[in-house]
């Protein structure tokens, strides 16, 4: 009986490492590698909130030793966030920072009303491949490229719109 009362209530020393550094650290390599973005967007929400936890920590450290509870509650929350079943990481990423922070919204105010209410509305990515054709072909071809899509989105040839030729 002893011995199991000392497993658990060294539970957190025991599993903690695992679980908030190794399986991470490991799914991070594997989603680095793979073609999917979801996965980093898992893993990247992950370090950035285990970070945020860390630098709380430290700056309470003397309120929290107060706490008994409170290894336990950041061990149960990490799982929440490390664990495939959950992805609590990526749910706090797409429910909270993405509405709130908007990264790489600001467009280039070089360009158009127009284009810029279009890129505005894109990706990032997506954004960073219409500025190249904007700089390639200028912007009098992206118009046409608009324009193109609003009258009549089945007659877009992939290779060619009015004599332009994208870039693949």
């Amino acid at each position: 009986m002893g011995a199991a009362a000392a497993i658990v209530r060294n539970m957190n020393a025991l599993v903690g490492p695992g679980v908030m550094l190794l399986y991470p650290l490991y799914a991070s390599m594997r989603a680095i590698e793979s073609p999917s973005t979801l996965d980093d967007q898992q893993w990247l929400t992950y370090w950035v909130l285990y970070s945020f936890i860390t630098l709380f920590e430290l700056s309470f450290w003397q309120v929290l030793q107060w706490f008994p509870f409170w290894t336990f509650i950041k061990l149960v929350f990490c799982l929440w966030l490390v664990l495939p079943i959950f992805n609590g990481a990526a749910y706090i990423y797409e429910k909270y920072v993405r509405k709130y922070v908007k990264v790489g919204g600001l467009v280039n105010t070089n360009y158009p009303e127009t284009q810029r209410k279009a890129l505005q509305m894109m990706s990032l990515d997506a954004r960073k491949s219409v500025e190249r054709f904007i700089d390639t072909y200028g912007p009098d071809a992206f118009d046409r490229v608009v324009k193109a899509v609003r009258n009549d989105s089945n007659n877009i040839n992939n290779s060619t719109i009015k004599g332009v030729r994208f870039g693949v």
